[in-house]
């Protein structure tokens, strides 16, 4: 019958304090390491959310490329459209922001996107993109012709819808409503006042179909209007201060 010796015994427990040393020193050294692992995991996302929300100086792809083709489009930027995000991109947004009332801090955040018309993947979805042009649309119609009968601000509305369908403007509701010298509201600020009910509904009701600017691209304050041109444009109606025209 097998017996243990003493020395085997001795040999025994001491290769199992060994053993059991070596785990108490490893069990720090893993969790130091997971949770390295972690952090590492929490920066890459923290990296990849930033990618995905905003562009900025240095910044390259599709985002900048629609950037780029907006701001040249309106006036803003007069650069290659190379997708790079340059020291030229970065003056253009900050023109931009600054003639639009938002923070000037040449990114193209969250915000600055909206403005421009480009949504992000989390703001992307039709039914956001919809609730997005109707607020902007009010916006306008609020700074433009909050006083003005209820039809006039709907046609002011149309105007708007009228250009993003013409070749001769920009093709989205912001594109049309930043596109530079546009709108005097843009250029005062009041563009970022919040809209009232009446405004909202009168963006919805032009969205919906109404146009009773007849197909107007243009309109003006005749009392207020100094401009040549502007006056030689063929009327379609006068609606309270304002008088539509082609």
């Amino acid at each position: 019958m097998y017996k243990t010796t003493r020395f085997g015994e001795n040999n025994s427990k001491r290769g199992g304090f060994m053993k059991l040393k070596i785990k108490r020193k490893l069990k720090p050294i893993i969790i130091v390491g997971v949770l390295f692992a972690i952090f590492l995991g929490y920066n890459v996302f923290l990296r990849n959310e930033e990618v995905l929300a905003l562009s900025k100086y240095g910044s390259r792809g599709a985002e900048v490329t629609q950037i780029q083709t907006k701001l040249k489009r309106w006036g803003y930027y007069s650069g290659n459209v190379d997708g790079i995000y340059g020291s030229q991109t970065l003056a253009a947004v900050k023109y931009f922001q600054r003639k639009n009332g938002l923070t000037v801090d040449g990114i193209a955040g969250t915000n600055t996107l909206r403005a421009m018309g480009i949504y992000t993947s989390s703001t992307s979805s039709s039914s956001s993109s919809n609730s997005n042009n109707v607020n902007l649309l009010a916006r306008l119609v609020y700074g433009e012709a909050r006083g003005e009968p209820y039809t006039g601000q709907v046609a002011v509305a149309a105007v708007v819808l009228n250009r993003v369908k013409s070749s001769s403007f920009p093709n989205t509701i912001a594109g049309v409503i930043y596109q530079n010298g546009a709108f005097d509201v843009v250029k005062d600020g009041q563009i970022n006042l919040t809209p009232n009910s009446t405004a909202l509904k009168a963006a919805q009701d032009a969205l919906n179909g109404w146009d009773p600017s007849y197909g107007a691209i243009y309109y003006f304050n005749p009392n207020t209007a100094t401009n040549k041109w502007i006056w030689s444009r063929p009327m379609t109606v006068t609606i309270g201060n304002h008088r539509f025209c082609k």
